[in-house]
């Protein structure tokens, strides 16, 4: 069974734009948020499980669509 994803609401591109922005934070010198996965130090996979694991501290505000 696939685990559920913390922001199951969130569109592929919006969740691209938030682990995009995050990686970015994290190349930048920003302390992980999780353990290192797989002594890696790739921050877009640092990044990826940040985001697997919900604790990446970012949020998107969904505006209503205006005519």
């Amino acid at each position: 069974m696939r685990k559920k994803e913390p922001e199951s609401e969130l569109t592929h591109f919006e969740r691209a734009r938030v682990i995009g922005a995050r990686a970015l934070q994290l190349s930048m010198g920003a302390p992980p948020l999780v353990k290192n996965v797989d002594d890696t130090i790739s921050p877009i996979r640092m990044a990826f499980a940040e985001y697997e694991k919900g604790a990446i501290p970012l949020s998107v505000i969904h505006e209503p669509a205006v005519a």
